[in-house]
């Protein structure tokens, strides 16, 4: 591969990286607050 293509692919797989990381982060702060919402109808 040329140093063009493989910048590319980088660049491709960076972005899908972040995108990743988002939604894992999406999805840990969804479950806090499920959690959070679960503890309090407990207590009442």
């Amino acid at each position: 591969m040329t140093p063009e293509e493989e910048d590319i692919v980088r660049r491709r797989l960076k972005s899908r990286a972040i995108v990743m990381g988002l939604l894992l982060g999406g999805l840990a702060i969804l479950i806090f607050f499920i959690t959070l919402s679960r503890i309090r109808l407990a207590m009442t």
